[in-house]
């Protein structure tokens, strides 16, 4: 069978409609109030958003319910229906540790419990049932203050449960921090960490000044069809885009799959690394093979580039174990601290 590395998925938005429906039916939350039956609560859930920011909201309804008791379930679930129906050999799993604390603690108490947050996620996808080579990349977040942000930071650098940082919130919130974000990237990547940044999604999250310093590029679609002259400067970095197409159907950032068509091409002839990924599987009902398929049958790319991003997927993978194959990996199952990485 085909396997699969997953480099951009987030935890908020990676639980499938079913499983939270089922959640808040057993927990009694306000939510099913407002639904008569499972079918209109996938509706809402799944249905295009009018702007990335509409959609962003929706995380925070996940959010609210994965609280420290509730991190397990939710994990479990993940990883069984990403081994079972995605056959995901490896799964970089991106969140903002923060958004899982106690609301009711003060801003110092919530950062100390980001670390129960960090060790109950990597705990739960330390298991052998479903064996996934797991990593997490922690969050900043636009809507967080400084403090915050670096005390995130400093736990990516200690946890073995960590490989990088992310920041994310909407790529056209940074403007007014920038400077302070390139801040902490360069803290990061002194401490070894790697990086990742959610950059060039949308037409106002168009940064150079931070494209230096991140291992990869979160979506980045902006960049071959607008800005193709930045294709080099990746290339001779090492940089790759973390693709996720029905995210921008989603969002209403494309108008069509097929608009991604001149973003392979372009990044094919200058050199330029594509990993395909879902970003949010389960706001979009839309797991990794599919995202493969439509751009196949959709004309998007061929067979060749398909096998082209996958093996990006795994070269650029901040804990994959690059001296082994997925396939030798799969029969020694387990989780691969991030330090060895590093």
């Amino acid at each position: 069978m085909t396997l699969h590395a997953e480099l951009h998925r987030h935890l908020g938005g990676s639980v499938v409609p079913r499983v939270l429906w089922r959640y808040f039916i057993r927990h009694n939350h306000p939510i099913t109030d407002r639904f008569q039956n499972y079918e209109g609560f996938e509706e809402f859930y799944t249905k295009p958003r009018s702007s990335l920011e509409e959609y962003l909201e929706l995380h925070t309804l996940v959010e609210s319910v994965q609280t420290l008791e509730a991190l397990p379930y939710f994990i479990y679930r993940l990883l069984r229906g990403a081994y079972v129906f995605e056959n995901l050999a490896y799964l970089e799993l991106r969140y903002t540790p923060y958004y899982r604390t106690d609301h009711n603690l003060s801003e110092d108490q919530r950062i100390d419990q980001m670390r129960e947050v960090v060790n109950i996620v990597g705990q739960a996808s330390r298991q052998t049932e479903y064996p996934i080579v797991t990593t997490q990349i922690l969050c900043t977040h636009t809507r967080l203050p400084e403090k915050v942000n670096r005390a995130i930071v400093h736990l990516a650098r200690d946890s073995d449960y960590v490989s990088g940082i992310d920041v994310a919130g909407g790529d056209g919130a940074y403007r007014e921090r920038m400077d302070e974000f390139v801040d902490l990237y360069r803290y990061a990547l002194a401490q070894g960490l790697k990086t990742t940044a959610h950059l060039y999604e949308t037409s106002q999250g168009c940064y150079p000044q931070l494209l230096p310093y991140v291992s990869r590029i979160g979506h980045g679609i902006q960049i071959p069809l607008h800005y193709p002259e930045l294709l080099p400067e990746l290339a001779q970095r090492g940089q790759c885009l973390e693709i996720c197409p029905t995210t921008y159907l989603q969002t209403g950032t494309l108008k069509s799959i097929k608009d991604l068509q001149p973003v392979f091409q372009r990044c094919f002839a200058e050199g330029v690394d594509i990993a395909i990924c879902t970003d949010n599987a389960g706001l979009h009902n839309v797991r990794l093979p599919f995202e493969y398929e439509i751009l196949l049958t959709q004309d998007v790319i061929d067979f060749r580039q398909l096998h082209k991003c996958q093996e990006a997927a795994f070269r650029h993978a901040f804990a994959w174990p690059h001296s082994i194959s997925p396939q030798a990996l799969l029969q020694k199952p387990g989780h691969i601290p991030a330090s060895q990485s590093r």
